[in-house]
């Protein structure tokens, strides 16, 4: 199994604080099942250092035992389009094999929590100018995004798109938001979703991870 969206680097997010927990969190991910790993920190303000998490996951490979793990970010639309996109989504999309397992580069989108239904046709545009650059794109935990919550239809124009959703595992517990269990419920019903990872911020997210690919992973899309 492999998880495409963690927060496992030390001391760049608000993820693992130490090498220590990141270590901690590696364990905890193995033993959820997990047999690679995607880090992921967060491309959005305050967060944002990119030598310092190229540095924290060059620290990570070093003391991970020969574990699989790949370097990518989770990549915020508004910092994405204030870098600008051409220029920057050559260093921000997952490094090495896609996670889309089709060869082609993948990048991790993540949306405006409380956007409007209007603000979408906006990100619709920018995943057509990913994907005209050669990206597969993953939008991050959908059942976040109020609109969608209210609008199934919003996610799935990304799918009808060639997007893939990716579940965050604490939808389980109603998720960073609150609430999010129902919609998760419903994209995966749906059969709109790709994906569950952990979103792993500490050891007991890769808990939640192995209970949902449990009672969720047949749910998935091929």
């Amino acid at each position: 199994m492999r998880d495409i969206h963690c927060h496992i680097l030390p001391g760049v997010d608000d993820g693992a604080c130490d090498l220590s927990e990141s270590l901690a969190m590696l364990s905890a991910a193995k033993k959820a099942g997990v047999t690679s790993i995607v880090c992921t920190p967060h491309c959005r303000d305050p967060y944002f250092d990119f030598e310092a998490m190229w540095d924290a996951y060059d620290q990570l490979v070093a003391h991970a035992d020969g574990f699989p793990l790949t370097m990518g970010f989770e990549v915020n639309w508004n910092k994405l389009t204030w870098l600008g996109v051409e220029r920057w989504a050559p260093y921000l999309g997952i490094q090495g094999p896609s996670f889309a397992g089709d060869g082609q580069a993948a990048l991790l989108l993540e949306l405006d929590t409380g956007a409007q239904p209007t603000q979408f046709a906006e990100y619709y545009r920018t995943v057509f100018e990913l994907q005209g650059m050669g990206y597969d794109v993953v939008i991050a935990h959908p059942e976040r995004y109020l609109s969608v919550r209210k609008d199934l239809a919003l996610a799935e124009r990304f799918v009808s798109m060639g997007c893939k959703l990716q579940l965050s595992a604490n939808f389980m517990t109603g998720g960073l938001m609150g609430g999010g269990r129902r919609c998760a419920r419903a994209l995966l019903n749906a059969g709109l979703v790709s994906y569950i990872a952990s979103d792993a911020h500490c050891v007991e997210h890769y808990e939640l991870l192995a209970r949902a690919m449990r009672d969720y992973g047949s749910l998935l899309r091929g």
